[in-house]
């Protein structure tokens, strides 16, 4: 039964239904409800995203330890960590100058808690010095590694974080969560972010200093002298990066260009709340997140005088950023050696015409630029590569794309595919493309002209930079897609998770799976001396007391694992009996003698995915 409604007189004596008095905030449980409800469904997806993020990174994590507590020393780490202890110990830039210190003394940051003997009175050359360090000077090498490897793991992690912020920025916070996903089941990043190498370090630099020059689109002053010290952090890691550093100052222009052109871009200093009396705040409403808002609104134009000043003031800022970067190079040499003691070792080559012009004229330490010179040297050397079964000698131009198809998963690929579509089809994210596929093409274009088909991790900024370009097939607005899209990043997540613990082996299911990777690549790809370990274990458990014959592509020491092996290459052919213990990357370029030897012998089983068993009677 409804109340009775309150009356007042009319104007002729009658009487009419009063209307009823507003109701007091605390009386209003429809909108206070819904406000409500909102609110707390609205912490419930921040909850939930925040929890999925944790549990891809969790597992990215989980992946990595056990990936570094597993492998033995690859081939390129002892070098790495015996410098590292150097500079900790001596302070010299003496071993390990064809790459710039940053790399090294991220390792370092590990090893500091270690305690390592390093001798002094050492004379070798840095090979040697590795083997000494980890395996002839009393410490336990599985420990070093593992201390060596865990900075670049936690490194590898908050570039995930790098991944999904720029991701978000470009199309919200579902495709942050579909390129996090894609970068932390990356088979190659997890295998190469688990090892105590420079590859992931200065490729995540990289992808922040690009991160950093989008955000300077709206906050210049801020962003880019920040993306100035990441372009630097990057260059101070690996040499690399060097050719792209243009393209990078081009970006700096354009986003100077672009903050400085559109209003409002840099927040104002936040001052008290004016309300107009009789205005009530708006109930909130779902947060809606525009991929690039400043796109929808055209700049007003400019005359050709202020044009040219915008892009003078650009170009300055752009400088500005180059040098930071240089600031970030020198400073980690100093680190190292306040002094900056430098004798040029006696193999850095005489580099010639522009190369040669490059590294005299830039503005870096004199070991820098020796540094370079050593990596242009090996340029002009003749290498070995192995593609698809076919062994050769020199490169091939489309040895990364190959080796890429192989060791990326088909999810991955499909996605890469779709989301590079999708930036270039959606005007939204047109914007961005200068600053995720330029940089990718570039970098993917130098390194296939490179003299050395030793391996994707080469090109490892390909599943980085493209896992945010994905991001973009979560603004089509069809269901399918989004069906799609989930299915295919599960697709991924299963193809990583089926490969675990055996990440840098791994090939996708099209070309037979990790076991069938040795058939097709070679070096980093397969075999990379990471399984000396369970090459022990499996001889221990599986074949006690049996005759073994070892041809080992590592760095590692059969002697301090157990392994009591003799070398079939320096023995006649009929005295090579029982097992024949070969390194699939041995295999890949067998010749002469070890082809003979194979030819003759039944493979009985393999380690790892990179070490293959056989049998010979």
């Amino acid at each position: 039964m409804s109340a009775p409604q309150a009356t007042r007189p009319a104007g002729d004596g009658h009487t009419a239904p009063r209307p009823p008095e507003p109701a007091a905030e605390s009386e209003r449980p429809c909108r206070f409800g819904g406000l409500l409800r909102y609110v707390r469904s609205a912490r419930h997806r921040r909850w939930l995203y925040a929890l999925a993020v944790v549990a891809l990174l969790a597992q990215m994590a989980v992946a990595m330890v056990t990936t570094a507590v597993e492998q033995t020393p690859t081939i390129d780490e002892p070098v790495y960590v015996a410098s590292a202890e150097v500079y900790l110990k001596e302070r010299s830039f003496r071993y390990n100058p064809e790459h710039p210190p940053l790399g090294k003394l991220i390792i370092a940051s590990g090893l500091v808690f270690t305690d390592a003997h390093l001798d002094a009175d050492f004379v070798g050359s840095q090979t040697a010095l590795g083997r000494h360090v980890l395996y002839e000077s009393g410490n336990d090498p599985a420990r070093l590694m593992l201390y060596a490897r865990l900075p670049v793991i936690v490194l590898t992690l908050l570039f995930g974080l790098v991944v999904l912020a720029f991701a978000r920025d470009l199309t919200g916070p579902p495709g942050g969560l579909v390129a996090l996903a894609l970068y932390a089941f990356s088979p190659d990043v997890i295998a190469n972010g688990s090892l105590a190498t420079l590859d992931v370090p200065a490729t995540g630099f990289l992808l922040t200093a690009l991160w950093l020059l989008w955000r300077a689109r709206r906050r210049p002053y801020l962003c880019l002298p920040l993306a100035g010290v990441a372009l630097g952090a990057a260059a101070a890691t690996r040499m690399s990066v060097l050719p792209v550093i243009p393209v990078l100052m081009l970006l700096g222009v354009l986003s100077y260009r672009h903050a400085r052109r559109t209003p409002g871009t840099e927040p104002r200093t936040p001052g008290p709340e004016v309300r107009t009396p009789g205005t009530e705040p708006r109930t909130p409403g779902p947060e809606v997140r525009a991929p690039e808002p400043d796109t929808r609104t055209r700049p007003p134009r400019l005359d050709i005088r202020a044009r040219i000043r915008l892009l003078a003031h650009g170009a300055v800022a752009a400088v500005g950023m180059a040098v930071i970067a240089g600031a970030v190079v020198w400073a980690t040499y100093l680190v190292v050696d306040p002094r900056m003691r430098w004798a040029a070792p006696e193999n850095v080559p005489d580099i010639r015409g522009t190369r040669g012009t490059v590294a005299a004229w830039l503005p870096f330490p004199e070991a820098y630029r020796d540094g370079m010179r050593i990596q242009f040297g090996f340029e002009y050397d003749i290498w070995q590569g192995f593609l698809f079964g076919r062994l050769y000698e020199g490169s091939l131009w489309y040895y990364l794309p190959a080796a890429l198809l192989v060791k990326t998963p088909l999810g991955a690929l499909a996605l890469w595919t779709a989301g590079s579509v999708a930036m270039l089809a959606v005007r939204a994210l047109r914007p961005a493309v200068p600053y995720v596929l330029v940089p990718a093409a570039v970098l993917l274009a130098i390194a296939m002209h490179g003299a050395r088909d030793l391996g994707v991790r080469y090109a490892v900024f390909m599943p980085m930079l493209l896992a945010v370009a994905t991001a973009g097939v979560t603004l089509w607005r069809r269901r399918p897609a989004h069906w799609a899209t989930a299915a295919l990043v599960c697709l991924v997540a299963v193809s990583s998770l089926r490969t675990y613990p055996y990440y840098l082996p791994y090939s996708n299911e099209a070309f037979g799976g990790p076991s069938k990777t040795h058939l097709r690549l070679h070096d980093s790809n397969v075999d990379w001396g990471q399984d000396l370990g369970r090459l022990a274990d499996h001889l221990d458990r599986r074949h006690p007391g049996e005759r073994v014959w070892l041809v080992y592509k590592g760095a590692g020491v059969p002697s301090y694992y157990g392994i009591d092996a003799s070398d079939p290459l320096r023995a006649p052919l009929g005295e090579v009996h029982g097992l024949l213990v070969v390194s699939d990357s041995a295999v890949a370029k067998a010749d002469g003698r070890l082809a003979a030897l194979l030819d003759t012998s039944t493979p009985i089983d393999d380690v790892g995915h990179s070490i293959t068993v056989f049998r010979r009677r």
